[in-house]
């Protein structure tokens, strides 16, 4: 199985009709994705053409060619065409917030929201709008979920490993890649990059949550970051409701103190919010952190291995 994302999913991508949103939209199409249409009102009963090839375990059904995409007026249109329930945004800041709002609105039951820059204030208004009328959000800027040889929603690379056992959770895009990467041998149910900005739809909570429920998954991995103190609470999460193991890691061991480092999340002051403070925290719940990724990776396949020995 996998979590939040199914191989039957139908997606709506806001903003298809731009250049991320074609270059995207094409990837994922070419990964077996169900892309079933854009949304643009300006665009409206137009349709946009997508040369693909298939790339990714995902992609066996995938014939090259060309596969054109209908555009839809606004996302209700688009549902009621397609029947639809995911939809991911590649709007500009300034209008994710109403490009979110609008999709929830619909009735989309999850939103991916791949736009950076989006101003925290707008993240807070649409989460809480999201929430208040059952819809997930994950993000924003983020690179989005995959669950490896059924379908990705957003940016990541699709054929970086196959479908196995191990759920991986990430508030950085590129350390999702890595430690993907470095578990190919594995393979994962779902991958979740949820953001590292402030205020994200999806929390490390969340995702725990639902790969403890996933009897697909059996290991566990969690990939924070310094500033905040969302790995802490994962951490009292982790240690009330989480049986299966989890192996983590947190970027930032030689980061400065005061400084803000990468994501608009990562803000440390003091003690709290630094890389050794968060292992601390992990640890004592029984979590193996690694100090770098590599380290990370071997310490969950330890961790499945040890499942796997008698």
């Amino acid at each position: 199985m996998s979590i939040f994302l199914s191989y039957s999913d139908r997606v709506l991508v806001q903003g298809m009709t731009g250049s991320e949103g074609q270059k995207h939209t094409r990837r994922m199409l070419s990964a077996g994705t169900k892309v079933v249409g854009g949304v643009n009102p300006r665009k409206a009963g137009t349709s946009v053409d997508f040369e693909v090839s298939p790339i990714g375990p995902g992609s066996s059904e995938v014939k090259a060619g060309t596969v054109s995409v209908p555009v839809y007026g606004t996302v209700a249109e688009g549902k009621a065409a397609t029947g639809a329930e995911v939809s991911v945004v590649f709007v500009p800041p300034a209008f994710t917030k109403s490009a979110v709002i609008e999709a929830v609105d619909a009735g989309m039951r999850l939103v991916v929201v791949i736009t950076e820059g989006v101003p925290v204030a707008d993240a807070t208004v649409f989460r809480a709008y999201a929430a208040a009328h059952g819809t997930q959000i994950i993000g924003p800027n983020c690179p989005g979920i995959i669950s490896p040889a059924k379908s990705n929603v957003g940016i990541t690379p699709p054929d970086i490993t196959d479908a196995g056992p191990v759920g991986l959770v990430s508030k950085s895009g590129t350390l999702t890649y890595q430690l993907m990467y470095e578990l190919r041998d594995l393979g994962f149910t779902t991958c979740i990059g949820i953001g590292g900005d402030p205020v994200v739809g999806t929390t490390h909570i969340d995702a725990l949550a639902g790969f403890e429920a996933d009897p697909d998954t059996e290991v566990i991995v969690m990939i924070g970051e310094i500033g905040g103190d969302a790995e802490e609470r994962a951490a009292a999460y982790i240690s009330e409701h989480v049986t299966k193991p989890v192996v983590a890691y947190v970027a930032g061991f030689t980061a400065p103190e005061g400084k803000t480092m990468g994501h608009a999340g990562a803000i440390v002051s003091g003690s709290s919010g630094t890389a050794a403070a968060k292992k601390v925290a992990l640890e004592a719940v029984g979590v193996k952190v690694g100090r770098t990724p590599t380290e990370t990776a071997e310490l969950a396949r330890a961790a499945y291995q040890e499942l796997h020995a008698n």
